[in-house]
């Protein structure tokens, strides 16, 4: 008896073992197997993943800046309209091709109408709830009709002037460093930076040339520190498993971050509101839509009728504050950097853009107005070039919300089923730098958006603000900062290289974004034209 008992709990043990494993393998091949799967089973080209990491390893271990991965992915598969790959367990398809990005991103936008959100609403409701990251449906549609006024060029006139008096305020601080300066220019465009975006956005003036630890500047460097280690991991987390994200609460505005910027918005309505002051910018915009005074094109009705759906409570406020705020602190200073960088290695396109800043100068006898700037061709394609070599962000995506056939181009293609699980890549550095559509692409070379030039670039491979309707919103206003920032600067200023330049950039390895480790060292050197 006492043998068969034995025999009994030996042969239920094996069986247990034999299912708990059996579990183990079953949970490891749908968790970490069979998503690397999904490639191969629609016949797509695609690079060979790595277990949990997909095609991401020299990205995560930090062997690899971003832009650099996406332009060799993107160089490797030279005549192909897309290439798939894993974004850890992630199916993603980077598009190749003009048109199909153009399909994607515009013609077919219901289809792909978002981003991919990293974080859960309810541990990072500022990040949820922007403009760039919430999901595209109808909240969406509201919050972006209600901001689209601001960026009008009636409202960027009205604008002009504050960003005027930063811009002077820069240049005449770095005059009084004497003759001969050498600055880190990224860090000191994101204080020109954030006092403009303190006073078109706040409404509050300061100045953090002279106090560089002011509240806001301190705060959004905080915000914009997008490097090292946590970040990635952060994003590893969020990517591969968003619900234990959600369980650990990952976020990427910390909370000391999302409650200053409530402050700071709560007082700035209250104040307004008790004080009736009106301003052109995008608090007044979303006080106005939060009393229903707006069209459901943004404009007032003046009677108080409330078409938009969507309630605008302080956090949706605030959040767009954010946004707005953190792209015009961070890609604006870094548009501004790389434009100096350039005009710094290239003395004979520096001279030239001199040339017309003086002219305008003279014209407008020092006190240069919006039509005086927009006039200013050799300007608009400097900064254009400076844009197509160092795009803001090295790719954007568009999240599939439905099942999407990407039809054959021609006999030897087949139709390409997907699923919601697909996220759509747009390469924006690996286009800007395709000899294909941008000859010698290293090279700067503002003439490539002369006026006979542009009319020649392929339509969707220059998209340094994106494409379609979830394109950059403040983009003119982003250009006018950058814009009136160089135009001051080059007023009394000549850039050269120093030392510390580093020459050739380095993309780094840490950070999200397309930014050097070493920084942007330059020298500014006295002119003595004014």
């Amino acid at each position: 008896m006492k043998i068969h008992i034995h025999l009994s709990v030996a042969i239920f043990d094996k069986m247990l073992l034999i299912i708990l494993t059996s579990i183990f393998v079953f949970l490891i091949y749908f968790a970490f197997i069979k998503p690397h799967r999904y490639w191969k089973e629609r016949g797509v080209k695609h690079e060979r993943p790595w277990p949990l990491f997909g095609n991401l390893v020299s990205i995560i271990f930090q062997k690899q800046s971003l832009p650099e991965f996406f332009r060799e992915t993107y160089n490797k598969h030279e005549g192909e309209r897309y290439v798939a790959f894993y974004q850890f367990n992630l199916p993603s398809l980077m598009l190749r091709d003009p048109e199909l990005i153009k399909q994607i991103g515009v013609k077919d936008f219901e289809a792909f109408p978002e981003h991919t959100m990293f974080a859960p609403e309810e541990s990072d409701p500022l990040w949820a709830k922007n403009l760039f990251a919430m999901p595209g449906g109808e909240e969406w549609r509201d919050v972006r009709a209600v901001l689209s006024p601001a960026f009008t060029s009636s409202k960027l006139r009205t604008m002009f002037s504050l960003v005027v008096e930063c811009a002077k305020q820069f240049a005449d601080y770095v005059e009084k460093q004497g003759d001969f300066i050498t600055l880190e220019m990224k860090d000191t465009f994101a204080k020109v930076t954030n006092d403009i975006i303190a006073t078109t956005a706040f409404g509050v003036g300061c100045n953090s040339f002279e106090e560089p630890k002011n509240e806001i500047f301190v705060m959004g460097k905080e915000a914009t520190a997008f490097d090292g280690f946590l970040i990635s991991l952060k994003f590893f987390i969020a990517a591969i498993n968003p619900a234990l994200a959600k369980m650990l609460k990952i976020r990427f505005i910390s909370e000391p971050v999302t409650e200053f910027f409530r402050r700071i918005v709560r007082e700035t309505v209250k104040i307004r509101e008790e004080k009736g002051i009106i301003r052109p910018d995008m608090i007044n915009l979303l006080m106005e839509a939060r009393k229903g005074r707006f069209h459901e094109n943004g404009h007032s009705n003046g009677n108080g009728d409330k078409k938009h759906k969507i309630v605008i409570t302080d956090d949706v406020m605030t959040a767009q504050a954010v946004v707005f705020f953190l792209a015009g602190f961070d890609t604006v200073s870094t548009a501004m950097s790389y434009t100096a960088y350039e005009l710094a290695l290239n003395p004979d396109i520096q001279e030239r853009l001199q040339k017309e800043i003086d002219e305008t100068w003279q014209k407008c006898n020092g006190n240069i107005v919006y039509d005086d700037l927009m006039g200013m061709k050799y300007l608009d394609m400097v900064i254009s070039e400076a844009l197509r070599k160092w795009p803001p962000f090295a790719v954007t995506d568009r999240k599939l919300i439905r099942n999407y056939t990407i039809q054959p181009k021609d006999l030897h293609d087949k139709p390409l089923h997907l699923d919601s699980k697909v996220v759509c890549q747009i390469p924006i550095y690996s286009l800007h730098r395709d000899p294909k559509y941008f000859p010698n692409p290293d090279k700067f070379d503002p003439e490539r958006f002369n006026d006979e030039n542009k009319q020649t670039i392929v339509p969707f491979t220059y998209l340094p603000f994106g494409t379609g309707p979830r394109n950059c919103i403040g983009s003119r206003f982003a250009l006018l900062e950058v814009k009136i920032v160089i135009f001051y600067l080059m007023c009394k200023f000549e850039i050269v290289p120093v030392e510390k330049t580093a020459i050739p950039l380095v993309l780094s390895k840490s950070n999200v974004n397309p930014l050097p480790d070493e920084g942007f060292w330059l020298g500014l050197r006295l002119r003595n034209r004014i």
